[in-house]
């Protein structure tokens, strides 16, 4: 059996902000049947994820692209590669059966040819909709547990702000602060993501860093006492701000600098005698690097999830033609939590 393959290729590469004409919508043929003695898995795309980071694989250089497997560049006209959920239709691997449900490395597109050695595993939902398997019991689950859990190591009480805090990572990292004990405040960018940040997520308090004009007194007022933790998502003068406020030995996880992504202008300068003076521990990392908690992170969401002290937030979309506007949206801030694209019924 054959079918047509449509998949998301960049025209070239993309160094500023992402735009519609930056993405091409292609189709090719796709045989559903393997050839006998092939090694092969094929997948048919249920759910993809979007994440800022794949605007990095597409500028022309990125340091990025030197530093981690899951970030190289993307060559123009080439399929794109990024974590989701499918369904085996067919398998030379003895691993799959047909029918299996799977996670792992496939593509912007309806199917994926997943050779030996390509990251896939099967999965099993434990009683929870597929798409949480593209978000928060996948990559942006992990990568919020452990950059507050491992790297910053909170204790009950302190206090912690998070910005972007509305997105796939940071929604997560404030439900997990609160859980575990913290008080904590938020930042998004709009009235309408900071009452729910309030009102469904329940932070202690959040504000709308578009209101603002000078970010150093606004975390002033809303941390009158310091910040004990920041869990850094957009760099930039939110950075150098939060550096400002925190208190002696505080810690901040840098977990992606968004704002640099599209304007390379905008670079944080924290003061670095801060940094010295308070003893201020700094650190960037990848959720790869603690695939090791994966188990626990696992265990630990799966309970909250089940009693209700941590809520799904979720931004879908359907289609594989989505996909461009999907990435885009998240450079305006339109995304609300994890931005995944349906883009097949099971």
């Amino acid at each position: 059996m054959e079918v047509i393959n449509r998949y998301i290729t960049i025209k070239h590469h993309v160094d500023g902000a992402p735009q519609d004409s930056d993405f091409e919508l292609k189709s090719s043929p796709l045989s559903l049947s393997l050839e006998p003695g092939s090694d092969e898995v094929i997948v048919k795309n249920l759910y993809v994820s979007i994440d800022p980071y794949q605007l990095n694989r597409m500028k022309s250089y990125s340091s990025s692209q030197e530093s981690s497997a899951y970030a190289v560049a993307i060559t123009p006209g080439e399929d794109i590669d990024a974590y989701g959920v499918g369904k085996v239709v067919a398998s030379g691997n003895p691993k799959f059966d047909k029918g299996d449900i799977v996670s792992g490395l496939l593509k912007w597109g309806e199917f994926t040819v997943v050779k030996p050695g390509g990251m896939l595993n099967k999965l099993d939902p434990m009683g929870f909709p597929l798409s949480y398997h593209a978000g928060i019991l996948a990559f942006s689950g992990l990568t919020a547990y452990a950059g507050l859990f491992e790297i910053c190591k909170p204790k009950k009480g302190e206090k912690v702000f998070v910005s972007a805090a509305l997105g796939s990572v940071g929604n997560l990292v404030g439900q997990f602060a609160k859980v575990f004990g913290c008080y904590v405040v938020g930042c998004a960018g709009s009235k309408e993501k900071v009452a729910l940040l309030k009102e469904k997520l329940g932070f202690d308090d959040a504000f709308n860093y578009r209101e603002e004009t000078d970010l150093k007194s606004t975390l002033r007022r809303y941390f009158p006492d310091g910040i004990d933790i920041y869990f850094d998502n957009v760099g930039g003068d939110m950075q150098e701000a939060a550096v400002s406020n925190m208190n002696i030995n505080g810690r901040i996880a840098v977990c992606g600098v968004i704002s640099e992504y599209t304007d390379r202008e905008k670079r944080a300068a924290p003061s670095m005698i801060d940094v010295v003076y308070k003893r201020i521990k700094i650190q960037g990392f990848l959720a790869g690097d603690y695939l090791n908690l994966f188990g626990d992170f696992l265990s630990t969401t799966c309970d909250h999830l089940r009693t209700g002290k941590i809520q799904p937030l979720e931004d879908i979309s359907e289609g594989v033609e989505s996909i461009p506007s999907a990435l885009i949206n998240l450079f305006r801030g339109q995304n609300i939590g994890k931005k995944i694209i349906k883009i097949a019924e099971q």
